[in-house]
């Protein structure tokens, strides 16, 4: 049997360790086949070149063997070259045999006929080659995929947000309005929140806006809260306390709807604390009839190690770019359960908040747009909430976002595409699916296309075997992916340019976003999606919170 080094290694071995291929092969039976003739026709350096090199090599008494490519790759410039090899070399009296022919030997003694008994093994070998080679190609589609879509998105969504901040922050959000004063009711829902509940109220009452009460739900609580709660606002008249036995978010918080007949509720998380203008700078909004719900500027107000602060990095570059974005459009996938202003009357016309998924204030924000509502943001309302600060809550924190995030698009399915949802239905739901639970799985194979990059040069190198042929793939995608990373860093500045008051030494987190915080949201998303396809139920969960959120 034929045997040729690959890459043409060892062909005329000069050391003991050049030798052993050569050996080893030989002891198998293989005839050793070397070439000295190669117009380097896999590079498609173009017809009249392969000719030239090939009919040069040949005429010069380089060699007599000739290597040309027919696989690998578009091969019409060899086949286009072979004719006329054949004619130049054959008028100059070369006549062209096979290797067997060379050697004096059959074509059965150079390449004998394979066994009966072998012939399943053949197949099954093949069937491993091409299925190998299938995936390597799919990975490299779904990683240049990944980079175009993400890029674009990118350009695309920092384009909106800069549209945005102009022009829909000019009536009714520009400045407080005297005349518009609707009753405000604040309502948080707590469960096991002893140690922040008294924090986030008392934040509250030091609001400018004066025409608001708080309703307190304990829904259900283990600890102390309710006794937090008793001690620090029994008599105050502003603050209501009311419980129930454990039923969830949801339904803690339509207790607390059902409890009031204010104009406007603000759904409040119990650790987030809101600065004296924000309930303000929420209301202001609802001076335009359409508008169903306003978005506020949810900051992480814990920023005391690496976790926390590229979780700062990515509600500034992320969450609350992309809300900038929608708002021109009139689809913002979720109004944050941080900082939220809702239409009461809005909200009990499609029957208020949901249990039906764990991402009831994404749910109600698509029902609301679907209803013809607008949803909008409100980037001069801030609030200030305790994000997780060891990996372990923060990996559930984010399971629990995606997982509901996959029920809103499953719960929502019947819009999508669909024009008579506007933007919702055309861009926001497929934006959903595509780059909050499928792209994060590509960005994990664009990943593992990068380690196998560097592993694969790395051991052409130590092997002394570096073939441009071979390097092509790999230069291109370490070319793509650091293209993508510098127009990621680029959008990652314009929120910062949008949002002046922020720190700008949280950009020099986002390599660190890149190469150590998103493959953690690989995990949630991973697990996300597996939970949803195996279809279990899944409860809302109970992160542990340590009223470290500071409000600056």
């Amino acid at each position: 049997m034929l045997f040729r080094p690959p890459y043409s290694e060892d062909i005329e071995p000069e050391s003991p360790a050049q030798v052993r291929p050569i050996e080893y092969t030989s002891n198998l039976g293989f005839y050793t086949v070397a070439m000295h003739v190669d117009p380097k026709d896999w590079n498609s350096p173009g017809t009249k070149a392969i000719i030239d090199r090939t009919v040069g090599g040949i005429t010069s008494g380089a060699g007599n063997i000739v290597l040309l490519h027919d696989g690998g790759g578009n091969r019409s410039q060899t086949i286009a070259a072979l004719p006329q090899i054949i004619d130049t070399l054959k008028s100059q009296g070369y006549s062209f045999v096979t290797v067997s022919d060379l050697a004096g030997l059959s074509r059965d003694e150079f390449m004998p006929p394979i066994e009966q008994d072998e012939q399943l093994l053949v197949k099954a070998g093949g069937i491993g080659f091409y299925a190998l080679k299938l995936l390597q190609e799919t990975v490299i589609i779904l990683f240049f995929a990944g980079i175009i879509f993400g890029s674009i998105r990118l350009i695309f969504i920092s384009i909106l947000a800069i549209i945005q901040r102009p022009y829909f922050q000019e009536v009714p959000c520009k400045g407080f309005i005297p005349w518009y004063n609707p009753e405000v009711s604040v309502i948080i829902p707590a469960f096991n929140e002893e140690n922040v509940i008294a924090k986030s109220v008392t934040a509250l009452l030091r609001s400018t806006y004066r025409n608001f009460d708080i309703i307190v739900v304990d829904d259900g609580s283990r600890d102390g809260t309710y006794k937090v709660l008793e001690n620090n606002f029994y008599h105050n008249a502003k603050v209501g306390i009311f419980t129930q036995a454990n039923g969830g978010k949801a339904s803690a918080l339509n207790l607390g709807i059902s409890k009031t007949d204010a104009e406007i509720i603000v759904a409040l998380d119990a650790d987030t604390l809101f600065l004296p203008d924000t309930l303000e700078k929420l209301v202001r909004n609802f001076a335009d009839k359409k508008v169903a719900a306003v978005a506020g500027n949810a900051k992480v107000g814990n920023r005391c190690n690496l976790l926390t602060r590229t979780q700062a990095l990515e509600y500034i570059t992320s969450q609350n770019l992309d809300r900038r974005a929608f708002d021109v459009m009139n689809c913002i996938p979720v109004v944050p359960g941080s900082v939220g202003a809702w239409r009461r009357a809005a909200v009990l016309e499609v029957g208020g908040f949901s249990s039906a998924t764990l991402a009831e204030d994404s749910d109600l924000t698509l029902t609301l747009i679907k209803k013809g509502y607008r949803v909008i943001y409100e980037s001069e309302a801030l609030a200030y909430t305790e994000a997780p600060d060891t990996v372990a809550p923060f990996l559930r924190q984010r399971f629990r976002w995606m997982y509901g995030t996959f029920q809103v698009i499953w719960k929502h399915r019947g819009a999508y595409l669909k024009k008579k949802y506007g933007a919702l239905g055309l861009f926001g739901l497929p934006n959903m699916l595509i780059f909050q639970i499928l792209f994060p799985l590509f960005s994990l194979i664009m990943d593992i296309a990068l380690i196998f990059s560097f592993v694969w040069i790395g051991w052409r190198y130590s092997n002394q075997q570096v073939d441009i042929s071979m390097t092509n793939d790999v230069k291109n995608i370490l070319f793509y992916y650091f293209l993508f990373l510098i127009i990621d860093f680029i959008a990652s500045v314009v929120p910062f340019l949008l949002e002046r008051k922020e720190k700008w030494s949280l950009l020099l987190l986002v390599p660190l976003q890149r190469f150590f915080y998103r493959q953690l949201l690989y995990v949630a998303a991973i697990r996300a999606v597996l939970t949803a396809l195996k279809g279990r139920l899944v409860g809302w969960g109970k992160l542990v919170r340590k009223a470290t959120a500071v409000a600056d």
